[in-house]
C-alpha cells in the first residue's frame, strides 16, 4: 500500500489530565484499483492490544502508544484492553478520546465492563475495546457475547458486553469492522461460547456483507475453539502473512494470538507484525497488520 499522507508530531511528555500534544493534516484518501468492472477500495486495517496504554515493561505511556499507532500508518484499528476513566493505572484518562484526538481519528468505544464512578458526578469507570478510523463511523452497535467476569469473586458465564461492530463509510466500500477480545483463561470453554456467539452476530449482517473480524483471541491458530470461526471467515495471516506473525508477548513474542479475519471478496494483499520501533514496544502486544482490498458499494 501507497504510504498515505498524514503526519504526525506527538508529544514526548503527558501531564496528568492534560491529553496528548499532536499536529495533524487530514487523513489522505484511500487508494482505489480495479477496471470500471471491479472497483476496490484498499484498506489497511491492525488488530492491537494497546494494554491500558501501559508499554512492554508496564510503565504507562500513552504518548508512546499513540506513536506506535501513528507508525503503523492503518486507516482502521481495532483496539483491546481499554481503560476510560478506570483509574490510577491509566491516570483516569479516557484512552479512547485521548488516541481519537491524538491521531486525528474517529473512534467509538465498547465497554466489556463500566462501574459506578467513585466520586459523585464523576464519569463512569469503564474498560473495554474500540475502534479506530480515519472514515467515517456511520452506524455501532456494542454487541453482548458469553464472559466470565474479573469483576466478581464467583464468576460463571454470562452473556456480558464488549463485542464492537463498528460500520465504516471507506470512500464507497461500507465495511463492518468488529473488534472483540476472547477470554484469556486456560480452559477453553468460555472462548468456544464466544466464538458460537460471534458467529451467530456476524450471521446477523446481510449475505454479501463485507466483514472484517479483528482481536485478541487469547489462542492459537490451531487451538479447536477457534476453527469454527475459519468454516466462515479466512484468517489473513495465512493468505499473506511475513513471518511467523507472532505478537505476544512483545519482548520476545512465541505466539500468534492477535488476528484479522475477513469474508469473502475480501482479498488480502499482505500482513506483518512490527518487529522494531515503538509498535514492538509500547504494548505487552505487537499488532498485527494486514494490508486489503474491499468490494465497493453501501453494503448494509
Amino acid at each position: 500500500m501507497t504510504a498515505r499522507t498524514r503526519t504526525t508530531t506527538i508529544g514526548a511528555a503527558l501531564s496528568l489530565g492534560a491529553g496528548l500534544v499532536l499536529t495533524a493534516t487530514g487523513p489522505a484518501a484511500a487508494h482505489e484499483h480495479g477496471n470500471d468492472l471491479a472497483p476496490a477500495v484498499e484498506l489497511r486495517v491492525a488488530s492491537y492490544n494497546i494494554a491500558a496504554g501501559r508499554d512492554a515493561d508496564g510503565s504507562f505511556d500513552i504518548a508512546s502508544t499513540a506513536e506506535a499507532i501513528e507508525t503503523i500508518d492503518a486507516d482502521v484499528v481495532a483496539l483491546q484492553e481499554v481503560d476510560v476513566h478506570w483509574g490510577e493505572r491509566s491516570l483516569d484518562l479516557d484512552l479512547a478520546e485521548e488516541l481519537a484526538q491524538a491521531l486525528d481519528m474517529h473512534v467509538a468505544f465498547a465497554p466489556i465492563y463500566s462501574n459506578d464512578p467513585v466520586d459523585d458526578g464523576g464519569p463512569r469507570a469503564e474498560f473495554g475495546v474500540a475502534v479506530l478510523s480515519d472514515y467515517p463511523i456511520v452506524d455501532f452497535t456494542n454487541h453482548e457475547i458469553t464472559r466470565l467476569s474479573t469483576q466478581d469473586e464467583e464468576p460463571v458465564p454470562a452473556p456480558g458486553p464488549g463485542f464492537a461492530e463498528a460500520t465504516i463509510q471507506a470512500r464507497a466500500a461500507r465495511v463492518h469492522v468488529y473488534s472483540t477480545h476472547l477470554d484469556y483463561r486456560g480452559d477453553p470453554s468460555v472462548r468456544e461460547m464466544q466464538v458460537a456467539d460471534t458467529l451467530e452476530i456476524l450471521a446477523e449482517d446481510d449475505a454479501g456483507t463485507t466483514q472484517i473480524l479483528m482481536g485478541d483471541f487469547n489462542a492459537t491458530p490451531e487451538a479447536a475453539e477457534l476453527a469454527p470461526l475459519w468454516t466462515v471467515l479466512t484468517d489473513a495471516w495465512t493468505i499473506a502473512g511475513d513471518g511467523d506473525g507472532f505478537t505476544f508477548p512483545a519482548d520476545a513474542p512465541d505466539r500468534r494470538i492477535d488476528y484479522v479475519a475477513v469474508s469473502d471478496h475480501v482479498s488480502v494483499e499482505g500482513a506483518f507484525v512490527p518487529t522494531d520501533g515503538p509498535a514492538a514496544t509500547s504494548s505487552d502486544h505487537r499488532p498485527t497488520v494486514v494490508d486489503l482490498v474491499v468490494p465497493r458499494g453501501h453494503r448494509h
